[in-house]
Formats: C-alpha cells, structure tokens, sequence
C-alpha cells in the first residue's frame, strides 16, 4: 500500500511540473502582406472581405521559449471604419520545431490606432507537440503596412504524457507494474 501511495504522489508532482505555466514574451516585426486579396461584398459600402498571407521576425525572444520566425494567414471582415479579424499563426522555434497558433481580435482601419489581438497555441511539433497556451499581442502598424508587435503570455506542456499514463493506468495494462511501484 505504501508504494502505491508513494506511485500516486509521485504521479501528483510530476503533474504539477508537467502542466506548470511558463511565460512567452516575444517581439515581432512583420512586413506588408506577401500575397492579399480584397473583394466587395456588395452589401452595403465599404464592406469587404480580406484574406492576405505573410511572414514575420523575432526581434526578441525572452526566456527559454525561443521563438525565431513565423507564417501567418489572416481572414478580415472589414466595415467601413473597422474590421474583425482572425488567423493561423506558424512558428519556427530556434531548434527547428514548430508552434501552431490561432488568433482573434477587432481593429480600426486608421492606421495611427494601436493594434491588438488574443492568441491561443493549438499544438506544435517535436519537443513542442502537446503544447498549450494563451495570451495578447499589442502594437502599431506603420505607413508602408508593416507592424511591429509585442505578444506575451503563457503555455504549458505534458498534457499528452499525462494523457498516455492516465489511458495505461485506466486499460489495466500497467497495474502489476504500479503494484511493483514502477510506472512504464
């Protein structure tokens, strides 16, 4: 019974650790659209519809999450003096690896407002796969269309570790092994 009870505490704290938050503070230049598309919904004036696609550079990445590059493709509905806008973020990690990101906000069409918008992380690869996280992106955009952009937030990773031992447990395929006091 001790060791079992020793396995469950055990399990508690690698939990714990596994699914602590960690900071992502990053800086971003993007350049104009690469490739966009406008078209008039016919509706009502200045009513439209706005897909473009383009690129952005870290030019900071603090602490341990050390963000590189990125993609991003960005659907708006714009009307008349503002628009709604949501979009696909990818990120290229300094290791290679890569973090998928979604995104949301609203903003002005006036180009002197600031910009800003609430992102989630829906998954990644390699060391990064089963990464979680959310957070805000604030900033300006400037004359030629490109904007700078300061993100910060948090994320957590692990849940798909605990995800594989918590369906080994629940199967029976390990209890001789938890028995033993030894989780594989």
């Amino acid at each position: 019974m001790r060791k079992l009870m020793l396995v469950v505490l055990s399990l508690a704290v690698f939990c714990s650790v596994a699914m602590a938050q960690s900071k992502i503070d990053t800086k971003w230049h993007c350049p104009k659209a690469t490739t966009e598309h406008k078209l008039d919904v016919g509706d009502a004036p200045d009513h439209s519809y706005w897909i473009g696609q383009g690129a952005c550079e870290a030019t900071a990445s603090e602490g341990p999450f050390k963000e590189k590059s990125g993609a991003w493709t960005e659907f708006r509905d714009v009307w008349k003096a503002s628009f709604n806008f949501h979009g696909y973020y990818t990120v290229n990690m300094d290791n290679g690896d890569k973090v998928h990101y979604t995104y949301e906000g609203s903003a002005s069409t006036d180009m002197a407002k600031p910009v800003s918008n609430k992102w989630k992380i829906v998954g990644g690869t390699g060391k990064y796969k089963g990464i979680k996280g959310s957070g805000t992106c604030s900033g300006k955009v400037t004359a030629d269309e490109s904007n700078d952009l300061r993100c910060t937030g948090t994320y957590s990773m692990g849940t798909e570790t605990m995800d594989k031992m918590s369906k080994k447990f629940e199967s029976g395929s390990s209890k001789q092994e938890i028995s033993k006091g030894v989780v594989v």
